[in-house]
């Protein structure tokens, strides 16, 4: 079992239709040598933590009480008694083992100011720390030099949205393409002891910043950039109980609008997926050229959706469709037809579930989730069924 975490990941995939501008000619194989695209798959929450945790334990926010980023999974009086998936496949004889953000990081307790976290470490029989990586070319912050607005406080979210090119052209030397070498160095010379294994590799982009090698950036030029589609009354027809907007754009689509600066954000976030493109193509050659390519099941998604100037804003959160829909596709050899989507309405949620019946396990009855697996079977079945994001 693969499991393929992508963090910020949005649609702009190319089986998946999001952008005709973008380049994932990996995805694209992908989805062309049986990995199903899953069209209409929604995150449990739309950020991080509270998604990941939903997914990993099977269980909604509203019954563990991890709702923000800040609300640490191990640490939840709720979520006590929950196995998560990890876990669960090696209670039951596999051997799970990480690389990458998989369960949403956290500072130890008490060490606050120290680089020293708590990223799932004890879910996994076997969990390996990522590799360092390389920073900007410019040392002046923020890179692409945006300013604030007039009055705005600096907070991590003006540093954050941040885009420029590496101080290394060669993408090797970049963090998540270290990670996709290890875990294909993994699976072409290991037998795990003898086990099936569950192998789940986190890739951190195109979560900001977006720092990756110039070469990504000329693969789409500025001049031939095509911006989403929006609304400048969007906004406008959402009202509270006194008539009052609700919404307003956020400072980083305000600081982009001010300044001229979307044609160069939306380059930066494409430039950025075409590199976790490149990441996943070095993973799943790696599966190919192993022992393992023929009866490996991979499932790869992104943990929520992202705004990219739709709504007038930029990032994640709320409960719009860009942010709670998500990219999910799914691989089981001899089942899994080639160059085929799926329509029915799917949770990550239902990921747990659905893993577990494929590979035989006893069922796990705490789960909120349901099973989709007649739809790997069947991807052409009625599925009606209604999903929730908290």
């Amino acid at each position: 079992m693969l499991f393929i975490a992508i963090d910020d990941l949005h649609d702009w995939v190319g089986c998946f239709g999001g952008n005709p501008q973008v380049k994932t000619p990996n995805l694209d194989r992908f989805a062309a040598e049986g990995g199903m695209v899953m069209m209409n798959a929604h995150a449990p929450a739309t950020v991080c933590c509270p998604s990941r945790s939903a997914l990993l334990t099977g269980v909604h926010a509203h019954k563990t009480g991890v709702y923000g980023n800040r609300n640490n999974l191990k640490n939840a009086p709720k979520a006590k008694s929950l196995v998560t998936l990890p876990e669960y496949f090696s209670q039951h004889g596999y051997h799970a083992l990480s690389m990458g953000k998989i369960f949403h990081r956290h500072p130890l307790r008490g060490d606050q100011g120290s680089k020293k976290s708590e990223a799932g470490q004890w879910a996994f029989d076997e969990y390996h720390k990522t590799f360092g990586g390389i920073g900007p070319a410019s040392k002046k912050r923020p890179v692409n030099g945006l300013p604030n607005l007039p009055d705005e406080k600096p907070s991590y979210h003006y540093h954050a949205f941040d885009w420029g090119p590496t101080a290394l052209t060669d993408e090797t030397e970049m963090m998540d393409y270290k990670t996709a070498s290890w875990a294909a160095e993994q699976l072409k010379t290991r037998d795990f002891q003898g086990k099936p294994f569950f192998m789940a590799i986190g890739i951190s982009k195109p979560h900001l910043t977006w720092y990756v090698p110039q070469k990504y950036f000329e693969m789409y030029p500025l001049d031939e950039i095509v911006l989403p589609k929006t609304l400048a009354t969007d906004l406008n027809d959402i009202l509270d109980g006194n008539g009052r907007r609700v919404y307003s754009p956020t400072a980083s689509w305000l600081r982009a609008e001010k300044y001229g600066r979307h044609n160069e954000a939306v380059q930066a976030y494409l430039a950025t997926i075409t590199f976790v493109d490149d990441c996943i193509g070095v993973l799943l050659d790696g599966l190919a050229q192993s022992k393992y390519g023929d009866n490996t099941i991979v499932m790869l998604w992104g943990d929520h959706g992202w705004f990219l100037s739709e709504k007038q804003r930029y990032g994640k959160t709320q409960l719009w469709q860009e942010s709670c829909r998500v990219p999910l596709m799914v691989k089981v050899p001899g089942m899994t037809p080639q160059s085929k989507q799926c329509n029915g309405v799917v949770n990550l949620i239902d990921m747990y579930p659905t893993l577990v019946e494929l590979c035989g396990l006893p069922e796990n009855p705490v789960l909120d989730g349901r099973s989709f697996a007649p739809l790997l079977r069947n991807p052409d079945r009625e599925w009606n069924h209604p999903t929730l994001t908290n």
